[in-house]
Order: structure tokens, then C-alpha cells, then sequence
């Protein structure tokens, strides 16, 4: 910005409104004055506007909320401001009801939902050691959403569970917890059970290549969970017999099965 504003001058002025002490408060352009204030400008161009503190605080968020790289906690602080503002001047306090805001001067966003506004206003009930961890993109939005309905003794135990594990909660974890604590059952056991589980996408998963049992297996059997249900039954039958299937010698060719069983028969 420093740049842009050293060869092009400000383009878009200032915002403020002027106080009862005679000075003015920016509404809109603190980051502009900033990079004018480094580069050495004495003046930049403003445009006064005459508002009250709630309308002041609808064109600051409307202004702020635009920029390409904002927090997920500075749009849900951001959009609480604006929703309460609102509220105070009488207007519709029906925006976070899970309906599509259509564009109008009461609205909180032209680019979010009712139902996505309400959700980020519940980022704003985490307490802030979890709501840094949000920001840093470590718990995703959904879940975090789910943990703002917990108690604040109940999030305190849940970030020490996190830094403990260093695993943070998935969607339906984080469900859980919020069904827990909404019950009256989650303790710091309840949370440690679930924030222990093996995730989905942290197991292990094997493949097996079918083609090279096909010809130890029966061919009725061909479908891949009759393959697998066949193998399973093998291996508890070889368990039960106590067969060490490891210290067994495997033949490599059916071609040397042959040659032995020609060998025994001219022994017998």
C-alpha cells in the first residue's frame, strides 16, 4: 500500500466523522492513513460523514469486511458489531435466522447467508487460546462452530486435552462434545475418550491385490467381500489349529508342485 500510494496517490478517501471535542475518528481508511503516515504525506483527502456511534459502526465493518485477507475472528467480531448495531437503530435483528440476506442497506453481508452470518458470530463464544487456534486454521470452521456451545470451563479442559494429544476435534467429535455438554455429562474423561479416538483419515489402510489369491480360491468365490470373508476364515482356522503360518514354506510355482508330487509317487 505504501507503494501504490507513493505513485498513485489515495484513490479511495478517507471516512471520518466529526467528535464533540472538534477532532475526527476515522470510520473508514486506518490502514490507509498508516502507509500515508510512512511515506511522509502531512494530508490525505477525507470525506466527512455526520453519523451516530451504531451507524458509524455498520460503515466500518462494511468497509473493513471487503479486504481480501481477514481472519475468520475479525469477521465474526466484525459481523457481531454490525448485527448489534443494527439492533440498537431498530432494524431487522432477523439476520442471523439461517436466511439468504437480500441485498439491502439493512443487511449485515451481500456475500454471506443468514445462517453462515450466525455462525461466525458464534466463533465470538470461544474463549480466545481456542479461537487463535481457528485463526491459524488448526481447528476448521465447522467444528469450531460446534465448540462454541460449550461451557467455559468445558473449552478450558478441551484446549488442554489439545495441547496434550495435539489433535484438534473433527466435525463429528466436535458434535459429540457439544451433545455431551449439552446433557450435562462432558467432564475432562468424556473429552480425553473422544479427543483420543482414531480419526478416519488417520488410519491405515491396506490394499489387497485379489489377483494373486484367485488361484488358491475357490471360483464361486469372486466377488471382493466373498474374497475377503474366504481369507478371514483361513486365517482364524490357521489360529485355532495354531498353525504358524509365518515359519510356513510357500511353494513359488504350481510348476514344482507338480515335480514333487511326481517325486512322492515314485517313491511310494
Amino acid at each position: 500500500m505504501k507503494e501504490s500510494i507513493s505513485q498513485n496517490g489515495i484513490q479511495t478517501p478517507l471516512i471520518v466523522r466529526e467528535k464533540e471535542n472538534g477532532k475526527y475518528e476515522i470510520i473508514s481508511g486506518h490502514t490507509r492513513k498508516r502507509a500515508s503516515e510512512l511515506i511522509g504525506l502531512k494530508e490525505i483527502p477525507c470525506i466527512i460523514r455526520n453519523c451516530t456511534d451504531d451507524e458509524a459502526i455498520v460503515q466500518m465493518v462494511d468497509s473493513n469486511i471487503q479486504r481480501e485477507e481477514i481472519l475468520p475472528s475479525e469477521r465474526a467480531f466484525a459481523f457481531k458489531m454490525k448485527y448489534e448495531a443494527l439492533k440498537r437503530q431498530g432494524k431487522r435483528n432477523d439476520l442471523t435466522c439461517g436466511q439468504v440476506v437480500h441485498k439491502s442497506r439493512d443487511e449485515i453481508s451481500e456475500e454471506e447467508s443468514g445462517r453462515q452470518i450466525s455462525r461466525y458470530i458464534r466463533l465470538t463464544e470461544l474463549i480466545p487460546e481456542l479461537l487463535d487456534l481457528v485463526d491459524e486454521k488448526k481447528i476448521a470452521f465447522t467444528p469450531a462452530v460446534e465448540i462454541s456451545y460449550l461451557r467455559k470451563e468445558e473449552q478450558l479442559m478441551l484446549l488442554d486435552c489439545i495441547q496434550c494429544t495435539e489433535a484438534t476435534p473433527s466435525v463429528s467429535q466436535a458434535m459429540r462434545l457439544k451433545k455431551l455438554s449439552k446433557e450435562g455429562l462432558l467432564d475432562s474423561i468424556k473429552i480425553d475418550e473422544i479427543m483420543l479416538e482414531e480419526k478416519a483419515n488417520q488410519k491405515e489402510k491396506y490394499h489387497i491385490e485379489y489377483n494373486r489369491f484367485m488361484k488358491y480360491i475357490p471360483r464361486e468365490i469372486s466377488t471382493q467381500i466373498q474374497v475377503e470373508e474366504y481369507l478371514l476364515k483361513c486365517v482364524i482356522i490357521c489360529k485355532q489349529q495354531g498353525i504358524m503360518v509365518d515359519k510356513m514354506k510357500i511353494v513359488k510355482s504350481e510348476e514344482s508342485n507338480i515335480k514333487k508330487s511326481n517325486t512322492k509317487s515314485r517313491e511310494r
